[in-house]
């Protein structure tokens, strides 16, 4: 029997620099009464306007879903772009947008909802909370949420911030004052090899699969500590938790006379029931989850994770890094998909990408980011130091 339910959806998202750091916001509504049902914000790291604004519309749609999914849904943006794609009237032609409109469509048959421009004064409210994520994002941590107050309808959540608002962006682009700045830079070094490198085998943070580094990864975790020392730029170290990367780290530590700083963030993606497989053995095996997997950055190998996700938490991590160590000179000791998503991020590049990049064991690559949100590739897949 259909529902006699009607929703109504708030939706927005913002970036700071466009593409910068962006996040969104949507609330949903009882379209009879006003009553606000469920909220949902989250930081997303670096995208654009748009890209932020169809994540708000696909999570308000989802929570309405989540409510009730044979609701009527009256969905309000000041998006003209998101609406008119979404109503048909405009043709999707950005490569970027195709997938994230075929994502909210597939939310509600297209019956059950539509789509309504109005003017960003009445979009405050969704505003509001994507700019709460947004702020939340600089200071290095995601939107926080707690149970909508004593009276509320469905299992939405409201925002709780932990510590005062951060301030009023400065102004970026074309409207930032000439002088940026000392810019804060990355120095991303992959670990050395273990002994599933060479056998190229999946090596994940999942399943328990956490190999120490193989004699030649040692040395050259050695090697890259010995081009540190002489370089004498790095101030901050922070590593993956995972041990390949801790050992990698410790090396540089031992000899620059540093402690090693871990950040959860940066682990490698987990790749589920590929883990310790060779790529032959996974297209045997799980033929058809693997391509699932080479279509699309959305899907994750079975029990395991997306590029999509990992790129969330490594952008998180990455914004935890340049709010805690401004102006400085700080060696990220990491894996191949988050060195990778770091540098598809700072380029704007889209998330295939990553399947056209070449990362080597212990290869040093590096970024520069500046106060007005962009960002510098320096270096990428340098060797020189082990040869």
């Amino acid at each position: 029997m259909a529902s006699s339910r009607r929703f109504i959806i708030e939706a927005d998202g913002g970036s700071r620099g466009n593409p910068g750091p962006a996040g969104y916001g949507a609330a949903v509504r009882d379209g009879d009464t006003g009553e606000l049902l469920a909220e949902a914000a989250e930081y997303i790291g670096h995208a654009t306007n748009n890209v932020a604004e169809y994540r708000g519309l696909i999570a308000g749609l989802r929570a309405a879903h989540a409510i009730d999914p044979e609701a009527k849904v009256d969905v309000r943006m000041d998006s003209k772009l998101v609406v008119e794609q979404m109503s048909g009237r405009w043709k999707i032609k950005h490569p970027d947008m195709r997938p994230l409109a075929a994502e909210a469509g597939a939310v509600f048959p297209r019956e059950q909802v539509s789509y309504q421009w109005m003017p960003r004064a009445r979009n405050k409210h969704a505003d509001r909370l994507a700019n709460e994520a947004m702020d939340a994002g600089k200071a290095g941590r995601q939107w926080v949420a707690k149970p909508l107050p004593a009276g509320a309808a469905g299992s939405g959540t409201v925002a709780v911030e932990e510590l005062p608002p951060a301030a009023p962006a400065a102004p970026a682009g074309w409207a930032a004052p000439a002088d940026l700045g000392t810019p804060t830079t990355l120095v991303l070094l992959r670990h050395g090899e273990t002994a599933l490198t060479p056998e190229k085998r999946f090596s994940g943070s999942g399943r328990g699969v956490d190999p120490e580094l193989s004699e030649r990864g040692l040395a050259q975790a050695d090697r890259a500590a010995a081009a540190f020392a002489a370089r004498g730029t790095v101030q901050v170290i922070v590593s993956s938790p995972l041990l390949r990367c801790r050992q990698t780290a410790a090396a540089v530590a031992t000899r620059l006379g540093l402690e090693v700083r871990i950040e959860e963030g940066l682990r490698e993606a987990d790749f589920g029931v590929f883990e310790g497989l060779t790529f032959a053995e996974v297209k045997e095996r799980y033929p058809v989850e693997l391509d699932a997997w080479l279509g699309s950055a959305r899907n994750a190998p079975p029990e395991g994770e997306s590029f999509v996700a990992v790129s969330r938490r490594v952008a998180v991590a990455r914004d935890k890094l340049l709010a805690r160590y401004p102006g400085r000179t700080v060696l990220v000791v990491s894996h191949v998909t988050p060195v990778k998503t770091l540098v598809r991020q700072a380029l704007g590049a889209p998330q295939e990408s990553l399947y056209r990049m070449e990362l080597s064991p212990a290869a040093i690559s590096s970024i520069q980011y500046y106060a007005d949100g962009n960002a510098s590739l320096r270096l990428f897949n340098d060797t020189s130091h082990l040869r």
